[in-house]
C-alpha cells in the first residue's frame, strides 16, 4: 500500500522551483495560477531569498503549487488506484485534496491565498511562533508545554512535538526543557499556526470555502485532525477550516497508514521532511522524497509496482 504525502509549511526552500519549469507546461501552469492569485509564484520559487519565502502569505501559496505541479507530473498517466491514501501536513492537506480530486487545483490554489494571507494577519497581532521540540516522553512534553501556557501544535511522531505560542512563552521553554528532551530548536515560521491565536483565519478560510464545490475523494483521504480516513468531501472542507486553529496528528496519520498496510510513502515537492519522520516511526517501509525532476523516475517505478500488485517486500529506504 502506497501513501502519496505533501508537506506543510517550513519545508521550502531558495530556488526551489528553478529545476520544475524545465518541464513542459510547468512554467505556464504558475504563470496561470500567480495571476489569479495575484502572487508571482514564478519569482518567488526562483529568485526571492529564504526572508521573503518565509512570509506566510508567500510559503503556503508557493509550497501548495510546488506540491500539486510535482504531483501532477508524477501521476501523469498513472491510475489513482496504484495509491492507496493520500495525505498532507497542515497546509500540506490543501495540497492532498487536490491531488484526492476533493477540489480542483484552481480551487485549492484560491484558498491557500487566503488562508496564508489570513494567518499572516492572525500571526501580526502577537508576536508568536514555533520550537521543535525532540525527545522525551509524549506524555510528559506535552503536561510541561500546557505548564508553560503553550500548545503542542504538531505532534509529529518519531520523538517530535513542535509548541507554538507567544514569544516569551518560548523563551521560557528555552530557558526550562521538559526532563528527558535532546533538543529545542525555534522553526522559521512567523507565527503560533494550529491554536487558538489563528482563531480570526479560521473565519476567514470558513467564508472563502463557501460556494467551492467538493467531490469525495477519489482515494482514501487521511485527515491531520485525528489521523482517520474521511469519505466524505464536504467533511474534508470543514476540517481543512478547522486545522488552521486545531493540532496537527501527524503521528495519528502514521498510525493509520500503519494499520491500512503501508509498504511504501512517497512525499512530493519539496520533500523530505515527512519521508523523514516515516523513517523514524514506519521502519521496514520504503520512502521516496521528490525534490527535483530527476527523483520522478523512481518515484513512477514505486507507483507502478503497486499498481501492478508486483511491490517487492521493503527491506530499506530509497
Amino acid at each position: 500500500m502506497l501513501v502519496l504525502v505533501a508537506p506543510g509549511q517550513g519545508a521550502q526552500t531558495p530556488g526551489f522551483l528553478t529545476p520544475w519549469l524545465e518541464l513542459p507546461g510547468v512554467a505556464d501552469r504558475l504563470r496561470e495560477w500567480s495571476a489569479a492569485i495575484d502572487l508571482d509564484l514564478v519569482h518567488y520559487g526562483t529568485e526571492a531569498d529564504a526572508e521573503q519565502i518565509r512570509d506566510t502569505a508567500v510559503a503556503q501559496p508557493l509550497l501548495v503549487a510546488a506540491g500539486l505541479v510535482s504531483a501532477q507530473a508524477l501521476l501523469d498517466g498513472m491510475p489513482k488506484e496504484a495509491l492507496g491514501a493520500v495525505a498532507g501536513h497542515s497546509v500540506g492537506e490543501l495540497t492532498a485534496a487536490a491531488i484526492g480530486e476533493v477540489l480542483s487545483p484552481e480551487d485549492v490554489m484560491g484558498l491557500v491565498r487566503t488562508r496564508g494571507r489570513a494567518m499572516a494577519e492572525a500571526a501580526a497581532v502577537t508576536p508568536t511562533g514555533m520550537t521543535a521540540v525532540v525527545g522525551g516522553d509524549p506524555e510528559t512534553v506535552t503536561a510541561h508545554l500546557e505548564k508553560l501556557g503553550l500548545t503542542p501544535a504538531n505532534v509529529n511522531g518519531a520523538g517530535q512535538i513542535v509548541a507554538a505560542g507567544t514569544t516569551e512563552q518560548l523563551a521560557a521553554l528555552a530557558e526550562d526543557k521538559p526532563e528527558g528532551v535532546r533538543m529545542v530548536k525555534a522553526l522559521s515560521v512567523a507565527g503560533a499556526f494550529h491554536t487558538h491565536h489563528m482563531a480570526p483565519a479560521v473565519d476567514a478560510l470558513a467564508r472563502a470555502v463557501e460556494g467551492v464545490a467538493a467531490k469525495d475523494p477519489v482515494v482514501r483521504y487521511v485527515s491531520n485532525r485525528d489521523g482517520r480516513v474521511v469519505a466524505e468531501g464536504g467533511e474534508v472542507v470543514r476540517r481543512l477550516v478547522a486545522q488552521v486553529s486545531s493540532s496537527v496528528r501527524w503521528d495519528l496519520c502514521m498510525e493509520t497508514f500503519r494499520e491500512l498496510g503501508v509498504t511504501a510513502l512517497v512525499e512530493v515537492c519539496p520533500g523530505g521532511t515527512l519521508t523523514g519522520l516515516a523513517r523514524r516511526a514506519l521502519p521496514g517501509v520504503t520512502t521516496l522524497a521528490v525534490k527535483t525532476p530527476e527523483h520522478l523516475e523512481a518515484a513512477r517505478e514505486l507507483i507502478a509496482e503497486h499498481a501492478a500488485g508486483t511491490v517487492r517486500q521493503p527491506d530499506s529506504s530509497r
